[in-house]
């Protein structure tokens, strides 16, 4: 599901080392594998080779499953927080050929990465951060650019020339040159934090009107027939497809 072509297991074991991939691995590799990662007996190793963004996301997906699956996250009622920071700014779309804005295209590159944006846009890092509680996002945001020579190279790198960057988003570029100060937030999930003091790991046991994945109702039954007057109220109007 997340792209991984296979998964390399080495079982650090008391009667010794297992892995499928033994025969490939010199004595040598395993070692440095372990000093790297300081590993003990009984501890299990799991690789992936791929692109980042595939190793991030398909191990971080299994590590999250094995712990359900071991056990590791029930009858927990510590609440454990843990900041992301250093994000990656841009993600290379291999389809489009170009770059695209990891989190949005306003957002404020860190200061000494900004001398990549034209040479190495994929090792640019993001004045962005994420609050998380027991692996679940609970908020996130960042740092805005606010500074127009800078929104503008950002607009260049992801494929904007200048006359299109101007025609989309000239409001913005022009307000910058008035010098507005440097600015962020911090946008948090209230349902989630709900979740997790209702005890629920199902955000839809916490939310008033949840949707299922048809995206209806089964509280209110919406959507729903709407009468024609509540319609002509709102100046809306329904035809029906033809057959």
């Amino acid at each position: 599901d997340y792209g991984a072509k296979g998964l390399v297991w080495i079982q650090n074991r008391e009667d010794g080392i297992k892995s499928s991939i033994s025969k490939f691995l010199k004595q040598e590799t395993i070692d440095k594998i372990f000093t790297k990662i300081k590993v003990e007996v009984g501890d299990l190793i799991l690789i992936a080779a791929d692109k980042n963004k595939v190793v991030f996301q398909s191990l971080g997906a299994l590590r999250v499953h094995m712990a359900k699956e071991t056990g590791i996250l029930e009858n927990n009622h510590e609440f454990r927080f843990v900041w992301i920071t250093e994000f990656p700014l841009l993600s290379y779309n291999e389809e489009e050929g170009r770059f695209e804005a990891e989190h949005h295209p306003f957002t404020m590159p860190m200061d000494e990465d900004i001398q990549y944006l034209e040479s190495d846009p994929g090792r640019v890092r993001a004045k962005a951060y994420d609050i998380v509680l027991n692996g679940e996002e609970m908020g996130g945001g960042s740092i805005r650019i606010h500074d127009t020579k800078l929104q503008e190279k950002m607009f260049e790198v992801l494929g904007f020339t200048e006359e299109s960057a101007w025609e989309r988003f000239g409001f913005l570029l022009q307000a910058f040159k008035f010098g507005p100060p440097p600015h962020g937030g911090l946008a948090y999930g209230f349902d989630r934090m709900v979740m997790f003091l209702a005890g629920t790991d199902n955000i839809k046991d916490v939310i008033a009107f949840p949707k299922n994945q048809n995206a209806f109702c089964p509280l209110t039954e919406a959507p729903n027939v709407v009468d024609d007057i509540q319609l002509k109220e709102l100046s809306i109007e329904v035809k029906e497809k033809d057959k």
